[in-house]
This record gives structure tokens, C-alpha cells and sequence, in this order.
């Protein structure tokens, strides 16, 4: 009875703190994104149906699919998000679980030997987890989980390789195996670590945001920042900014998206603890960050000969195809919000 007494101030304290994950500002970001999405289902719906020539039909397909996948993992996060409200741990869990699918797309592209396989053993069921346990465990342990990888992961793969007694392309085995751990783990689990963010406003105004709305509109501009490349790479591309990397992305599709990214993210500044022109600043980074991680990736397929990761996704080729632009931002988009936005 002395024990539950003492606990009840605890947990009555606490309550407030979860519930209040979800404000008003995060319901009506979701509820915009929901609307958009269903607008643009119905359209391709529509289109479907009137099988116009002057559109072409494996486009409209692929748009489709677009839509649907980004619905489904709207669903998803929403899903997370509210049972984070009794569960912080779901959103975690759910990040780490697309780290290591992405991990294992991104090994299954880049082939290594027999002797890497006890390296592999250690960067998949060890470093993964632990990566995302420490988020889990709070801010607390910030200092540990953003050196981890690129101090002590860098450090014990090369010398775990070594013990395997293989020489052969060892240099090039090593790399492959640490890139995709920075890409696919490190920096992607910086998306869940915004939700421990402890947010300052610098509006004039009291935010009433949450870092769950943060978490959602990062993820949401730069989904947004991709489309508006290929839209604009589609309609206004002239000059394309590596042939052999990727023939589709050019210099105008960059430009255009990072401008209308800026203006939209500007548009959405009610659901983040930044001004306008914060808002703007923050999304255009993301939007050439983004731009970055899709032509990083184009890079590595073409090395390896490959057009995509994997087929995981119906429509979206593999899952870290469209996670790519997520991975490079997040880390970007987190320290520049820790260090000017937070308390």
C-alpha cells in the first residue's frame, strides 16, 4: 500500500505528458495530409476509368501506386503515433524494423563473402537493436547513441573482418558494410529520436505542437520534396546533373523543388515550432538533403548493376528506394532543430 501510494503521484503526473502527444496542431497536419491523399486517389481513380490517350497508362499506374503506399504509411504512423500514447516504444519499434529491412536490401544489393558473415551477425542483431534500444531509452542517452555507429560501429567492422582471415577486396567488403549502416540504421533512426525533442517555440504565439507533428511534417516534406523533383525534372528538366548516376534528375528539377518545398513547408509552419521563414529554410534543407540521398542511392545501384533494391513495396521497387531521401535528412533535420529550437 506504501508503494502504490508513493506511485500514484508518478503516474498521475505522467498521464497528462502522454496524452498530450497529440494536439491540435498534429491532428489537423494529419487530417490535411489524409484530405490530399484521398483527393489525389480519387483523381487516379477517375483517370483510370476515362483511359484518356493523352495519358499514359503505365504513368497513371505508377501514380496509383504512389498514392496508396503513401496512404498505407500514413496509416501506419498514425497508428504508431496514437499508441504511443500508451506505448512511446511502438514508433521506435516501427523505424527499427524499416532500418533493418532496408539494412538487408541495401546487403542484398552490395553481395560480400563468407567472411563477412559474423560481421554481418554483429551489425544486424546487435548494433540494429541496440541503435534503436538507446533511442527508446530517452535523451538521456543521446551522447551514446550519436557516436555509436560512426565511432564504435566504424571501428569494429574492420577489425571483426580482419579476424575472418579474408584479405580479398577487403578494403571494398568493409566500406559496403559500413555504409549501409550509417545509411539504413544510423541515420534513419534520427526520425524517431525527434519525438524527444524538447521543443521551444520562437513564435510570439504559443505553440501548442508536440515533436509527434514535428516527426509527421519532416516525413511529410520530404515525401513532398521527391514529387515535385520528379515533377519537375518531368516538365521543365533541361540540364541533368550526373548522366551516369541518374539521367532523370536535373539542376531545374533540384531548383524547382527546393523552392516550392520551401513555400509549402512555409504554408505548414503552424504545425512546427518555427516561423514562416523557418519553415521555409528548414524545408528546403530537407528538400536538398533529400535530393542528395536519392542520387547517393542511383549511384550505388548503378554500381552494382541493379535498378532497384528490392521489391517489397507494389509499385516503389524496394523499401529503401523510398526511404532514401529520409535517411539522408533525417540527421540534417534533427541537430539543426536540436540546437536551435529545442531547450
Amino acid at each position: 500500500m506504501i508503494c502504490d501510494a508513493a506511485l500514484l503521484p508518478l503516474l498521475n503526473s505522467s498521464l497528462p505528458l502522454a496524452v498530450a502527444q497529440m494536439t491540435t496542431s498534429t491532428f489537423w497536419l494529419l487530417g490535411v495530409v489524409v484530405a490530399v491523399l484521398a483527393i489525389l486517389l480519387l483523381t487516379g481513380r477517375l483517370l483510370e476509368r476515362r483511359q484518356s490517350s493523352m495519358m499514359n497508362p503505365a504513368l497513371l499506374q505508377r501514380f496509383n501506386h504512389r498514392v496508396r503506399v503513401w496512404l498505407m504509411m500514413s496509416a501506419i504512423l498514425v497508428f504508431a503515433f496514437l499508441m504511443d500514447q500508451f506505448i512511446r516504444g511502438v514508433t521506435v519499434l516501427l523505424f527499427g524494423f524499416v532500418s533493418f529491412w532496408a539494412l538487408r536490401e541495401f546487403v542484398t544489393m552490395t553481395p560480400t563473402r563468407r567472411g563477412d558473415h559474423r560481421t554481418l551477425f554483429w551489425v544486424f542483431f546487435i548494433f540494429t537493436p541496440l541503435q534503436y534500444v538507446l533511442i527508446a531509452l530517452g535523451p538521456a542517452y543521446y551522447g551514446l547513441y550519436s557516436i555509436m555507429i560512426p565511432v564504435y560501429g566504424s571501428l569494429f567492422i574492420p577489425a571483426r573482418n580482419a579476424l575472418a582471415g579474408d584479405s580479398k577486396r577487403f578494403l571494398e567488403r568493409t566500406a559496403k558494410i559500413q555504409v549501409g549502416l550509417l545509411i539504413c540504421v544510423y541515420s534513419l533512426s534520427y526520425a524517431p529520436a525527434m519525438l524527444d525533442l524538447n521543443l521551444s517555440s520562437s513564435r510570439k504565439v504559443q505553440w501548442d505542437g508536440s515533436p509527434v507533428s514535428l516527426l509527421f511534417f519532416f516525413i511529410l516534406i520530404a515525401q513532398i520534396a521527391d514529387v515535385l523533383q520528379q515533377a519537375w525534372n518531368r516538365f521543365a528538366g533541361v540540364h541533368v546533373i550526373a548522366k551516369e548516376i541518374n539521367a532523370s534528375r536535373t539542376w531545374e528539377g533540384l531548383l524547382g523543388s527546393i523552392v516550392l518545398t520551401g513555400a509549402i513547408g512555409a504554408a505548414l509552419w503552424w504545425a512546427t515550432p518555427f516561423e514562416w521563414y523557418e519553415a521555409a529554410v528548414m524545408s528546403m534543407i530537407v528538400a536538398m538533403m533529400s535530393s542528395a540521398g536519392t542520387m547517393t542511392l542511383s549511384a550505388i545501384k548503378r554500381d552494382r548493376g541493379v535498378t532497384d533494391t528490392g521489391t517489397l513495396v507494389q509499385g516503389h521497387a524496394g523499401l529503401l528506394d523510398r526511404i532514401d531521401n529520409v535517411c539522408f535528412a533525417a540527421p540534417v533535420f534533427y541537430h539543426l532543430t536540436r540546437y536551435f529550437f529545442s531547450v
